[in-house]
């Protein structure tokens, strides 16, 4: 059973920093990308930063230039450090993974880290 366990959230001010960790365990299928999702309150969940198995990196126009994704294969760990943080980024951010099983992509998600920021 695809198990998806996030770290990094917390409470940090305006221009400030954090970084999200992600560790999967459990995943036999083979894995077409990892990412992050947030989803802010009253608002749909949304595609925050994407990192293929090829290593392609796609981000939300919101993010560009401010956040990241990495992942490290070994550790089965994808990571998205987050700078210059502002308000609008106030959400609960979810890791995700894509993976193609029996030819369907199927996503697994974590239980999600809250990221508050304030002014």
């Amino acid at each position: 059973q695809v198990r998806l366990v996030e770290s990094g959230g917390g409470s940090v001010q305006a221009g400030g920093s954090l970084r999200l960790s992600c560790v999967a365990s459990g995943s036999t299928f083979s894995i077409n990308a990892m990412g992050w999702y947030r989803q802010a309150p009253g608002k749909q969940r949304e595609p925050v930063a994407i990192i293929s198995s090829s290593g392609d990196e796609k981000y939300a126009n919101s993010v560009n230039g401010r956040f990241t994704v990495s992942r490290n294969n070994a550790k089965n760990t994808v990571y998205k450090p987050m700078n210059s943080l502002k308000q609008g980024d106030k959400a609960v951010y979810y890791c995700n993974e894509e993976a193609n099983i029996d030819w369907n992509d199927v996503d697994f998600w974590g239980k999600g880290t809250l990221v508050t920021v304030s002014s």
